[in-house]
């Protein structure tokens, strides 16, 4: 399973919310495997990604993307909103044939699609099974479809309801208060541009 697979949403949203991870196998591809993770971002950087992020500093809302890059360790993470630029991402990895393990988060026909289009098959497919236990205590869907693009639960229910808050009395607009959220997950799998939107509809009501 994976971290970034219990993001919540209408399929509309979850349309423009596309995660890239990239990792070793420990024990397996392990050793001197920074430099190709480090490469797997460089090539992320270059399709506009509205997140990266190194498991071992964090994203580019805390950091710089050239930090990051250059802490690439472990895990590293990218967050892009269209399809084609997960595609152009995949034709690139493809030829760098860095051999470590990429997963693509997303809707499944959709991520095949991307997968299409760079000349790929998927190996594996994962589901969420969504959410077990006394459900009725969780936060309104509309908040924790802010609150699952942080697989981490770093992104707190309430942080995101003052900021819909500061968007509805006009001290922040959408955008700002999404790179209010977007440090806390430090994986950097947050989604700030989905963030802004969702944020957005919800003050509007």
């Amino acid at each position: 399973m994976t971290h970034t697979l219990h993001r919540r949403g209408t399929r509309e949203s979850l349309s423009e919310d596309y995660v890239m991870l990239c990792l070793p196998a420990v024990g397996v591809n392990n050793e001197g495997h920074a430099p190709k993770l480090k490469k797997f971002l460089e090539i992320a950087t270059k399709y506009d990604p509205v997140n990266i992020g190194t498991i071992k500093l964090g994203n580019m809302y805390s950091h710089s993307k050239e930090e990051v890059v250059k802490a690439a360790e472990a895990v590293v993470h990218a967050v892009f909103v269209k399809q084609g630029q997960v595609a152009d991402v995949l034709k690139d990895l493809e030829k760098a044939d860095l051999g470590m393990s990429v997963v693509v988060s997303g809707i499944f026909e959709k991520v095949d699609e991307c997968l299409k289009k760079a000349g790929l098959k998927h190996h594996t497919a994962n589901f969420s099974l969504g959410i077990w236990g006394k459900t009725e205590r969780l936060p309104s869907n509309e908040i924790l479809e802010v609150t699952t693009m942080c697989g981490h639960a770093m992104v707190a229910a309430n942080l995101v309801r003052e900021m819909v808050k500061e968007i509805k009395a006009g001290t922040k607009t959408p955008e700002d208060a999404a790179k209010v959220l977007a440090p806390q997950c430090a994986c950097g799998i947050f989604n700030p541009a989905r963030a802004a939107k969702l944020m957005a509809a919800m003050a509007a009501k």
